[in-house]
């Protein structure tokens, strides 16, 4: 699945920043249905170190009413969330009526990172029923479910390590552990892979995103977040309305700030 992916995808910076406006004009719109009809989402990025998740996250929310959504950054799970069943800090994290919430990183960790780092079969494959109904539950009770997987070779994630490791002031991000899962590079394909086929379902379906473009992956999930919501709401949705000057003046004083952030080679 993943090695027939077109990874050659691009898209350039200023044809990005063209229609950026109203991409997130009409995501703003969308935010504001979904609160208005308390129609509650949940988005999940996932996929490689350095395939640009945390940079493609703060583009899409960026114009978004911070008081619609909510940002979760996963990260291992502490001593105290051990002693609990697995997914409880997830449910406690699940999205309010109208409120959308987005996982950096998510339970997938357990299929993913977990599975790699030697966590007992029986452990990991029970896993994926756990999942299914998480998500089946979630999804019969009215919530919209979006996962995004950004996808690079395993070249073009030594190139940008590379990259952030010859920074001085971006050297800190990259450490050891990172390259050693790049080592394991075919090992963590294997099981995205398998998490892929065995997770994809019409409540919670994944959206593999060509990530070598930076401008390119953005634009897709901006794409793959309206078609969502837009569904969703049906004849609820807001009409689609262009950018009026005030947009395109807006972009164009966040064009020179982006400028900061031109080149960057991805980020963990």
């Amino acid at each position: 699945m993943l090695e027939n992916v077109n990874l050659k995808r691009k898209l350039s910076r200023d044809e990005y920043k063209r229609i950026l406006p109203e991409l997130e004009n009409r995501l703003y719109m969308l935010e504001k249905a979904c609160w208005d009809n308390q129609i509650p989402s949940i988005v999940v990025i996932e996929g490689w170190d350095a395939a640009g998740k945390g940079t493609a996250i703060a583009s899409v929310t960026q114009r978004l009413d911070p008081r619609g959504f909510k940002l979760y950054p996963i990260s291992a799970p502490r001593a105290d969330e051990q002693q609990r069943p697995w997914l409880c800090r997830f449910w406690l994290k699940v999205p309010n009526r109208g409120e959308m919430v987005i996982f950096d990183g998510s339970w997938y960790g357990r299929v993913l990172e977990e599975r790699v780092d030697g966590l007992p079969e029986k452990v990991w494959r029970e896993a994926y029923h756990d999942i299914l109904e998480f998500e089946r539950m979630l999804a019969d009770d009215g919530t919209v479910i979006l996962k995004f997987f950004l996808h690079i070779a395993k070249k073009e994630q030594k190139k940008r390590f590379r990259a952030l490791e010859d920074d001085p002031l971006e050297s800190w991000r990259i450490t050891a552990e990172d390259w050693v899962r790049h080592e394991h590079y075919d090992d963590y394909l294997g099981a995205a892979e398998e998490m892929l086929e065995l997770t994809e379902s019409e409540y919670g379906p994944w959206v593999i995103v060509e990530a070598t473009s930076r401008w390119y992956a953005r634009k897709r999930i901006f794409e793959q977040l309206i078609a969502a919501l837009e569904k969703r709401l049906g004849t609820q949705a807001p009409p689609v309305e262009k950018p009026g000057a005030a947009a395109v003046d807006d972009a164009d004083l966040r064009a020179a700030m982006d400028a900061l952030e031109a080149e960057e080679p991805g980020d963990i």
